[in-house]
């Protein structure tokens, strides 16, 4: 395989960001013997700047790259090899003028390449240059559809907004309808202040043969944006006529039965949108923050939240779970709080945070064993999380297992770093686990040590 063909192939798969990636892994040079007709010393500089880039060493690299250049020969493909890879450091050490450069430099010889381009939006965007960013992404969407929303957000920072607007209808009516799209709809009108020309246009819409749900919900945000609640009304109603069988006409009833004070019509919308396998999880949240909302301002409405609630099609997604255990620990309720906890951490055992208030509950309402259990699998996981030893300690010590405590305790102590407070913590824990072995010395010395400690207030 000759120079050429072997760059060429780096370039198309990807090989270049893998080569960096084992030299950080496995600390080793990627392997030359595939590359053919290439002299020595393009191999030693190329693969050394591919090496030091892996390390974060990102001057070091470009100083190969630019003495690989050197043995690079005048070909094209093996130049815009050296200016991708040299835009890449560029922009790690936020030089981003010269990371600009290289870019195009790249561009101009690997005309239209979809990393390279990927990688000048990302540069753009990251310099809020949208206006630049706009030409790429219009050019990416040609191979990648992915990029229209990006495309549709950027029209928006740009103050295009009916391009904005054309665009995000094309999607909805293509690909249905998303939280972040309809976010970025009710951001484009509020931000255009045309609100009574979105209004009409939404009119003539849902008064047309291609009317489609997300015209109705769009049209009831903005009645309700200017806080005319019976046009609003009227709309949804005009909606569930047009299609009987909606379920994401719940996602403006539930609110608009609320603010009439037609609270058992609301939690039945609400648990239409709960049980809907339609709406996505995004659009769920917001609805159970309402009912929260709601149920602090009204408390009868709480009896209905664990049946409404039970009929939640969550699969994979742990945080609206973590959100009812939030709002139940809030009200030391905790053994509610407690079953909305395990249930999103069956849904996403790696949250972290679900992890940490299943054990912590379990703490409070002295299930020792389950929290030490669930400290030692979370630690699978999280096995630098100093948090996790600490609160496998409290609850061996509540177990009355001091050895185990002072065990994960001392091990955890090693991936404490610069926080006092949790510094603090384990030393507690420590002298309380030493006491309880019996060892009034070693338990004196932490408590000691948790003395000597300040804290800022």
């Amino acid at each position: 395989m000759n120079l050429k063909h072997s760059i060429t192939a780096i370039l198309l798969t990807g090989i270049l960001s893998l080569g960096a990636v084992h030299a950080q892994e496995e600390a080793q040079e990627p392997s030359t013997d595939d590359l053919g007709n290439v002299s020595d010393a393009f191999q030693e500089l190329f693969f050394e700047a591919l090496k030091q880039k892996g390390i974060e060493n990102y001057q070091l690299a470009l100083d190969a790259l630019g003495r690989a250049r050197a043995h690079a020969g005048d070909d094209p493909q093996q130049q815009a090899i050296i200016y991708f890879e040299e835009a890449k450091n560029y922009k790690s050490l936020k030089q981003y003028q010269e990371a600009e450069a290289a870019y195009l430099s790249t561009l101009d010889l690997a005309i239209d390449r979809i990393d390279v381009m990927e990688g000048l939006y990302d540069l753009y965007y990251l310099q809020k240059n949208y206006e630049k960013a706009i030409p790429l992404v219009e050019k990416l969407v040609v191979t990648e559809e992915d990029y229209k929303e990006d495309l549709a957000n950027l029209y928006a920072r740009t103050k295009d907004y009916d391009r904005a607007i054309a665009l995000l209808d094309e999607l909805d009516e293509s690909w249905g309808e998303s939280t972040y799209r309809t976010a970025l709809r009710r951001r484009v009108y509020r931000e255009s202040g045309d609100k009574s020309g979105a209004i009409q246009n939404l009119e003539a819409k849902v008064q047309s043969s291609a009317k489609s749900e997300q015209d109705y919900l769009n049209l009831i945000y903005l009645y309700g944006e200017e806080g005319n609640v019976n046009k609003a009304y009227e709309v949804s109603q005009q909606w569930i006529t047009q299609f009987p069988e909606s379920e994401l006409v719940h996602l403006a009833l539930y609110k608009l039965y609320f603010n009439k004070g037609e609270y058992q019509k609301s939690v039945a919308s609400m648990g239409k949108v709960f049980a809907s396998k339609t709406i996505d999880n995004g659009q769920k949240y917001v609805v159970l923050t309402d009912f929260l909302q709601y149920a602090s301002q009204r408390p009868e409405l709480e009896q209905e939240l664990d049946r409404v609630v039970s009929e939640l099609d969550m699969s994979g997604d742990g945080k609206i779970y973590q959100e009812l255990g939030e709002y139940y620990n809030a009200k030391q309720d905790k053994q509610t709080a407690l079953r909305f906890y395990e249930k999103g951490l069956k849904a996403n055992p790696e949250n972290f945070r679900l992890l940490v208030n299943t054990i912590l509950t379990n703490i409070d309402l002295g299930q020792n064993k389950k929290a030490a259990s669930l400290a030692t699998e979370g630690l699978e996981f999280f096995p630098a999380q100093a948090l996790l030893y600490l609160l496998n300690g409290v609850a061996n010590i509540g177990m009355n297992e001091p050895e185990i405590a002072v065990e994960s305790l001392e091990e955890g102590l090693d991936f404490v770093l610069d926080d006092p407070r949790m510094e603090r913590d384990f030393y507690d824990q420590l002298g309380k686990a030493y006491r309880a072995m019996g060892s009034t010395k070693k338990a004196d010395e932490y408590k000691q040590k948790a003395a000597d400690i300040q804290l800022d207030n």
